[in-house]
């Protein structure tokens, strides 16, 4: 079954395009028709997209690794923020560091020195400091937590990109596609689906529709986090029943040993 459906995107105004001036021609496959210069989706293929889309970040999820969230665009920043906070998942709504991915080892050490700042703050270490250099280094912290606090948590680079709107985020997709990152996006009617591995074609400018279609692929993430962890406790458990099972076993032999000692000793 699928995970949305043609009302709930239509409801969403997931099918308004761009103006017809503005449209990119490879979008051409996506587009339902036009209505007032206005290019208008077609949401049948919207909905398959989006399962196609789901099943993917399921399995991403399910073994375990990251994707990484871009939406530095108003409209999509709060949505984003929360659904990517509540799967643990890294996500990017201030402005996209040049280099976050293909220079991913000095944005590590920008966390790490972070993390360093706020120990020192705790064993303090800082009381001896001036105002002015504790001020300097709040400033500094500040401004760390602003643009990679939400991915403090990414110790390796992704295994998927997700970008709302692909033309503004163009430098994250360009990254992802030099180290074979899979990209996964919302794209436009004036936005170019070939950039993108995984396309959902919809209105990426209303956070309504860009709300809706995250709604389903979160549904998605959050059964394959669920899926992983069910394992693991099964995993988990056989492991344990197996331990058990070879502790008996080795008591078994040891005493059964012990018994042939004592009957050839008697002998």
């Amino acid at each position: 079954m699928s995970r949305t459906n043609f009302d709930e995107l239509l409801d969403a105004g997931c099918h308004f395009g761009h103006l017809k001036r503005k449209w990119n021609p490879a979008m051409a496959p996506y587009i339902f028709m036009e209505r007032n210069g206005i290019h208008i989706i077609d949401l049948h293929k919207t909905v398959v997209k989006i399962d196609e889309a789901a099943a993917a970040l399921k399995q991403v999820a399910k073994s375990g690794k990251k994707i990484l969230f871009v939406a530095t665009k108003k409209q999509a920043k709060q949505v984003v923020a929360d659904k990517a906070s509540e799967a643990s998942m890294p996500y990017v709504t201030e402005r996209w560091a040049g280099g976050m991915l293909t220079n991913f080892p000095t944005i590590r050490k920008a966390i790490k020195k972070m993390a360093l700042i706020d120990k020192l703050s705790n064993d303090g270490t800082y009381d001896n400091l001036s105002k002015r250099e504790k001020l300097q280094v709040s400033r500094q912290r500040a401004k760390l937590e602003k643009n990679l606090g939400s991915i403090a948590d990414m110790t390796r680079l992704p295994a998927a990109l997700f970008v709302i709107d692909v033309t503004k985020e163009a430098i994250a997709v360009k990254e992802a596609k030099r180290l074979g990152i899979p990209v996964f996006g919302i794209v436009d009617t004036n936005s170019n689906p070939n950039e993108v591995d995984f396309v959902i074609p919809a209105n990426d400018d209303a956070t309504k529709s860009v709300d809706v279609i995250l709604s389903a692929l979160f549904g998605a993430i959050k059964e394959g986090l669920e899926e992983r962890k069910v394992e693991k406790e099964e995993s988990e458990a056989s492991e344990g029943a197996e331990k058990k099972e070879r502790k008996r076993a080795a008591k078994k032999t040891a005493k059964s040993e012990a018994a042939a000692e004592e009957g050839k000793a008697e002998e």
